[in-house]
């Protein structure tokens, strides 16, 4: 039996990139010192600031990011893999001046394996009144990612590309094993939606669903749900966040779950062309 342990990190991060890295950072030793060999944290993990002229005021690029810069050197130290679920950066090539919404998986050496843009940019207007628009502040990215993980492929996605199912498949059927969800989901789309779409990501593909999320009452003033997950291929839930406090959850993931669940429902080797309505 393969096992793979790993850890998904909840938090509640602060308006300030070195701020965040202090919160963070002990969870993470904490991961490390449990045995996880894969250390997953949420969307927003350097930076959340709801005012978007003090966000832009306060970005800085990938190599410029403090907590980004710290959290390398942590995984380096502690010699895991480590997936800054998303960091929030200054774009180097931002002639719209939008900045980017990026995942990196940080290796045991402490380089950057993989990079991942958020594909799916939340734009909507809620029935409250308030106007969300994600495009407006960051530039979409252009690609899927996989990449090699500590005895796994992994897919990389963020928060709102979970309502993308055909994302998910693409990342399935390209080989990744385990499927990252890092999140800020907000507590009236968590409470109805957030357990209920990772559960049926992981039974679509046959994968795992490591899913940190920011919760709780935040310093700028926005509320997010918490209630982190880890999600066996066949729907399970392994692990869960009983509430928005920050937290740490681990798990021992057989690997060979996923061959079991693509076997039994090999839904993934049925696609079929078909006329669209």
């Amino acid at each position: 039996m393969s096992l793979l342990c790993a850890a998904v990190v909840q938090l509640r991060t602060p308006a300030d990139q070195r701020e965040a890295f202090d919160h963070v950072a002990p969870l993470i030793r904490q991961a490390a010192a449990e045995g996880a060999a894969l250390i997953c944290t949420p969307e927003g993990t350097n930076i959340l600031q709801r005012d978007r002229g003090r966000l832009a005021a306060a970005l800085r690029t990938e190599a410029a990011d403090p907590c980004v810069s710290g959290l390398r050197a942590l995984a380096a130290e502690l010699g895991v893999h480590l997936l800054i679920g998303s960091a929030l950066l200054a774009r180097e090539d931002a002639a719209d001046g939008r900045a980017a919404n990026r995942s990196l998986l940080v290796g045991p050496d402490g380089a950057v394996l993989a990079r991942y843009d958020k594909l799916h940019l939340f734009d909507v207007d809620l029935p409250t009144g308030e106007r969300v628009r994600e495009s407006e502040a960051y530039a979409p990215g252009a690609a899927a990612v996989t990449a090699p993980g500590p005895g796994c492929r992994l897919g990389l996605t963020i928060c709102y590309d979970v309502r993308f199912p055909h994302l998910y498949r693409d990342l399935a059927r390209a080989g990744a094993e385990v499927i990252a969800v890092p999140s800020a989901f907000t507590r009236p789309t968590g409470e109805a939606h957030w357990s209920v779409l990772l559960r049926a990501r992981a039974i679509e593909t046959g994968a795992f669903i490591l899913a940190p999320a920011q919760g709780g009452l935040h310093p700028d003033g926005r509320s997010t749900w918490g209630r982190s997950m880890i999600v066996g291929p066949w729907g399970e839930v392994l692990a869960e966040a009983p509430g928005d406090e920050p937290c740490l959850l681990t798990a021992a993931l057989d690997m060979a779950a996923v061959a079991r669940a693509r076997a039994a429902i090999p839904a993934l080797r049925h696609d079929r062309e078909y006329a669209r309505p």
